[in-house]
């Protein structure tokens, strides 16, 4: 990874994994990753055009590590209190994802360039589910 500006970090993928298609590996290939740090926005862009805008707060609390996601299923762990969350910096791992580390010292899950198109894809449902979760829940999105 090589820092342009101290708000901006690109990060680029250059190959796929062993178990996409050759479509699928190309439709989820990241040619771009850059951290807004100041926006608290990780914009990943696509090879195949495609480009978004994924806040902090959703890349935390859809952390696809087993603290946010047990090991079940059924599992899941709402996390609430996010809404201002940062992100400290990311790290390449391999060809294929990305660790983002956050400023809640939150670091532990792998971020696949499919599970950050599935998370941009559908991001709008994704947190209003969260949202309504919360509120369920008696929670809230303030620390």
């Amino acid at each position: 990874m090589n820092k342009t500006t101290p708000e901006l970090t690109p990060v680029v993928a250059k190959s796929r994994t062993h178990q996409e298609t050759p479509a699928t590996a190309e439709r989820t290939r990241a040619t771009e990753v850059k951290l807004r740090r100041a926006d608290k926005i990780l914009e990943v862009a696509f090879a195949d055009g495609a480009r978004f805008h994924l806040p902090a707060e959703l890349l935390r609390v859809e952390s696809p590590s087993a603290e946010v996601r047990g090991h079940g299923s059924q599992q899941k762990r709402l996390i609430a209190g996010r809404k201002f969350v940062g992100i400290l910096g990311i790290e390449a791992v391999g060809h294929y994802a990305i660790r983002i580390r956050f400023d809640d010292l939150h670091d532990t899950g792998l971020y696949t360039w499919a599970y950050l198109r599935e998370l941009g894809e559908k991001q709008d449902e994704l947190f209003a589910n969260y949202v309504a979760a919360l509120t369920s829940a008696g929670l809230t999105r303030e620390p």
